[in-house]
């Protein structure tokens, strides 16, 4: 029993008195009366609406520890320090909470105050005197564990409780990282906001938490600013999406906005599906050229000119002056919307200069009201006519000699044959688009309007874009910053990227830091090891991760009979529930049906990707194509050689199975009828 004096009761007592603090804290805002204080209804809907947004952020979340860490600070008096330290104590939690005094009781993780729990080392301690670790059960503080950073006795010893909090098996969706973040996360974690960073990261290490981490610490560091500009959050998949969908909230962040690439270009509905090579053509980074000859294929130079008629006077623009201003307007390359919206003007402002040659004193409201003649928008119909992007974009895919004259020298007879639709659509509602046609969409309604901008814009699994959907992400972040997060050897499309610097100048951010995670922190051990043996064949480049896991995880391979396949994975899953946490069956998308009547027939109930494991329902049935991001304590994977012949080329297919390979976090069992892929079994 512990002592009733001792350490542990003494940190009991503070998580005790945290927790009441949080909820007077709450109570405060809640009880806020703003009946006097808001001048009309607007304010008033406003202030309420931010008072609910508050409200929500002080929650005390169910079984989420409030604090996992402490800092003692020692330093001599008047010695430049940490911001806020004095050879005081800082308990480090996920959100800021003070007495009713204003006297901090838990320190936001994101404060300067926090970073050296973090980042602090015996070799470079930040004036820490000690670090202590906290380990919960259920939200109940069981345990601590003190690093001693100033004491030349102590030896370096890895922290037993943050491999126990690294380890701790998963039910529900994605949990923060936030008490076990590693100094080199810390570091991409805190990079200002103004630049972009690229993470290069292999399975486990963190690089998906990291980029949500980065985002709650942007949000905390440049609150004003991003609640302006806004932040995003793009993930592959919906299920991706649902997965990762409650850390944000549990670090106190609940308006950030989520969606993926096809969310964002979601101008027409799409219900087609081009084949592997048609849809690599249309993301190749030459169609912006061509949707650029596409849309300005429509602008003539004028032939007549351009007679106002104001009262008794006539004023007469010459074509040569308007063939003048068209071609200052086609030359200065603004946007067709905004070249189109500008032209009127221009018109008038020349008749305003006759004008005033004959003595007159017009003003703007003149040149407005000359601007919306009918003889001047006639003139800019002809010349400069307007442009629907999904109707140019659906003549560019039906009109064989519209597109060969916009792809003229750019693409070949065949590639223009490949992207040509076989039978052309009566119109943008009827036709059959495909999602690279929705991105071609995209493309050209920004040649003819600009795409708003964000503060922040984070965009997980990268690797797997093509050139045109890095354009379209692109847009969205043009005038803001952006974390891309990736790992070449999990590119899983046919046109995944070779390189983060061609990545990036697609994206037109070219100047990015890119930054590498090659320590792991999810995958155990010997399970990492065996999957790195894909590496040489699907990334030669890249080097193979290491995990700093000391347990050596589960890995069993097994050959089964093709008929006794389906019996076996089921076996192998009755095992895998045994053991405490979430399960994931992994297959070939066209096996899944066969293996959910398995399952059913074994009465063994199962989730699909996206669906929140509970203790009651802890085996998730999924996909090769949605594990990506995703993970289990334990993974049963059915049939390799499935996986990798599911996809259109082998070098694909190599990398779909190093991904599914990787999703396990305590176990992974391998189960084969066909022999497996060379590249595992050579080295096996």
């Amino acid at each position: 029993m512990p002592d009733p004096a001792g350490p542990l009761a003494r940190e009991r007592a503070h998580l005790a008195s945290s927790r009441s603090a949080l909820r007077a804290m709450r109570h405060d805002v809640e009880s806020l009366d703003i009946s006097d204080v808001t001048g009309n209804w607007v304010n008033a809907k406003i202030l309420a609406g931010e008072i609910e947004v508050r409200i929500k952020a002080l929650a005390d979340l169910a079984g989420t520890p409030l604090f996992f860490g402490r800092l003692d600070y020692l330093h001599a008096p008047g010695t430049e320090v940490a911001e806020g330290a004095g050879g005081e104590s800082f308990y480090i939690g996920r959100r800021h909470v003070h007495d009713a005094e204003g006297d901090p009781m838990v320190i936001d993780w994101r404060a300067p105050v926090s970073q050296p729990f973090y980042r602090a080392s015996r070799a470079e301690p930040m004036d820490v005197r000690l670090r202590r670790r906290f380990g919960y059960t259920g939200g109940e503080l069981t345990a601590y564990e003190d690093e001693h950073l100033t004491d030349a006795t102590e030896t370096d010893t890895s922290s037993r409780l943050l491999q126990t909090e690294i380890e701790r098996p998963r039910v529900g969706p994605m949990r923060d990282i936030v008490a076990t973040i590693q100094p080199e996360q810390d570091e991409i974690v805190r990079a200002g906001v103004t630049g972009t960073v690229c993470v290069q990261g292999a399975p486990g290490t963190g690089k998906t938490a990291v980029g949500l981490h980065r985002v709650a610490y942007l949000l905390y560091a440049h609150r004003e600013r991003l609640a302006r500009t806004g932040t995003l959050v793009i993930g592959p998949n919906a299920s991706f999406l649902q997965y990762i969908e409650q850390v944000l909230p549990a670090l106190g962040e609940l308006q950030v906005k989520q969606a993926t690439v096809d969310d964002l270009v979601a101008h027409v509905e799409v219900r087609g599906a081009d084949p592997a090579g048609t849809a690599r053509l249309k993301g190749d980074a030459r169609m912006a050229e061509v949707l650029r000859r596409a849309v300005r294929s429509g602008i003539r130079m004028p032939k007549e000119p351009v007679v106002v008629v104001r009262g008794s006077r006539r004023w007469r623009v010459p074509a040569y002056e308007l063939e003048e201003i068209v071609r200052e307007m086609t030359d200065r390359d603004i946007r067709y919307g905004a070249a189109r919206d500008a032209l009127p003007q221009r018109i008038a402002h020349a008749v305003l200069v006759q004008m005033e040659r004959s003595g007159e004193a017009p003003d703007d409201r003149v040149q407005d009201a000359v601007a919306r003649n009918p003889a001047v928008k006639a003139a800019v119909k002809e010349c400069w006519p307007p442009v629907d992007p999904a109707r140019t974009v659906l003549r560019l895919l039906s009109d064989r000699e519209f597109l060969a004259s916009c792809a003229d020298g750019l693409l070949t007879p065949e590639e223009q044959e490949e992207i040509l639709w076989a039978k052309p659509a009566r119109g943008i509602g009827s036709a059959k688009w495909s999602a690279a046609d929705a991105v071609l969409i995209d493309e050209a309604t920004d040649l003819v309007q600009r795409t708003g901008s964000l503060g922040h814009v984070v965009l997980d699994e990268a690797q797997d874009l093509s050139p045109m959907q890095y354009r379209a992400v692109g847009r969205r972040c043009s005038t803001g910053s952006a974390t891309i997060l990736g790992d070449l050897a999990q590119g899983t499309t046919p046109w995944a990227t070779s390189s983060w610097a061609e990545a990036l100048s697609h994206l037109g951010k070219p100047e990015a830091r890119i930054e590498e995670l090659t320590r792991g922190f999810r995958v155990p051990r010997e399970v990492i090891a065996y999957a790195s043996r894909l590496l040489p064949s699907i990334a030669p480049g890249l080097a193979p991760a290491t995990s700093v896991r000391e347990s050596p995880g589960a890995l069993f391979v097994r050959p089964a009979p093709e008929d006794g396949l389906d019996a076996a994975v089921v076996a192998a899953c009755r095992e895998s529930l045994a053991h405490e946490g979430s399960i994931g069956l992994i297959a070939a998308d066209p096996r899944i049906p066969a293996l959910a009547a398995a399952l059913g027939a074994a009465g063994l109930p199962h989730l699909s990707p996206g669906e929140e494991t509970s203790a009651e329902a802890r085996l998730t049935l999924v996909p090769a194509s949605l594990a990506k991001g995703l993970e289990y304590d334990y993974v049963v994977l059915d049939d390799p050689a499935a996986i990798v012949s599911a996809e259109p080329d082998h070098r694909t297919g190599l990398r779909r199975l190093y991904v599914c390979l990787t999703r396990a976090v305590s176990g992974l069992t391998v189960l084969h009828a066909a022999p497996l892929p060379g590249a595992l079994a050579e080295a096996g």
